[in-house]
């Protein structure tokens, strides 16, 4: 769990502190390209994760709704209704 942690943030932000590093401590000739390089790196890094993270909230939605259907299945009603026939 502490890998899956800094693959989602630590290593996002450990690019975008390194992008401020060379803005103020590169030379000239190569400051603002290394800024953009390494911010904009930490920032696709970042959303490809958050846009990993939506697409397996699908998944778990697909899987919730099938356990609900195999349960309609099973006992001829929703698992969030009455059962048929009791008031």
């Amino acid at each position: 769990m502490t890998v899956l942690r800094f693959v989602r943030y630590g290593l996002p932000a450990l690019l975008i502190v390194a992008g401020f590093v060379l803005l103020f401590a590169a030379p000239d000739s190569t400051r603002y390209e290394g800024f953009s390089m390494c911010v904009g790196a930490g920032l696709a890094l970042f959303v490809l994760n958050w846009l990993f993270r939506i697409g397996a909230t699908g998944d778990r939605e697909r899987d919730e709704e099938q356990a609900a259907r195999d349960y309609l299945a099973a006992h001829g009603h929703w698992p969030d209704e009455k059962p048929p026939g009791r008031n």
